[in-house]
């Protein structure tokens, strides 16, 4: 399997590159192919601005020059995987921004879906599992990414993952999120 795996953090050195390394050495092992973009390396703007901003009756829209190679690297894939910091209950600016921009109408959603057969949202949170479920915040999380996202948009597949804690990289803790991620990747197929 082909797999687009999106990376959003603003620090190369921070735990989220490393969970991605992880997640990514995962995939290789299981036999997958993996591109690695970094969104904020990439020079991808997270702003929609007028040209690709939907075109409700155009039966086909052309956007900007940046959002239709993003949508051509997309097709190029058979699944997805996001990799990310919980901010505010959901996902970075700049994720949105993609997500806005590229996952648009006529081709993620609209007259045509997105034809990945899997998505993996993989996001590190730095709140204890009780912050999430006192007010079920884990539930509408994973409602929004698997819901919300994913199936509006065809996706038949879709995985949340919240890696809790993740301020304070204790070894103990450090071990077990990288295991995970590997695992992740490796049995991304399942």
């Amino acid at each position: 399997m082909k797999v687009l795996t999106v990376v959003t953090h603003p620090r190369e050195d921070s735990l989220t590159f490393k969970v991605t390394e992880s997640f990514v050495q995962g995939l290789k092992d299981a036999g997958h192919e993996t591109e690695i973009m970094d969104l904020y390396r990439s020079d991808f703007s997270p702003v929609l601005w007028e040209e690709d901003e939907p075109e409700w009756s155009a039966d086909r829209q052309q956007y900007s020059p940046a959002v239709e190679t993003e949508m051509e690297r997309m097709k190029r894939h058979d699944a997805l995987a996001f990799v990310f910091p919980l901010w505010w209950w959901s996902m970075p600016a700049m994720l949105k921004g993609y997500i806005d921009r590229v996952w648009n109408y006529g081709f993620a959603y609209g007259p045509k879906k997105l034809d990945h057969q899997k998505v993996l949202w993989l996001s590190l949170a730095g709140a204890p599992v009780e912050r999430f479920e006192k007010r079920q915040y884990d539930k509408m999380m994973t409602h929004y990414f698997n819901v919300g996202l994913a199936d509006y948009c065809g996706i038949p597949n879709s995985q949340f993952e919240l890696f809790y804690e993740t301020i304070k990289e204790q070894p103990r803790y450090m071990e077990a999120w990288l295991t995970r991620a590997y695992n992740l990747g490796f049995n991304y197929a399942e």
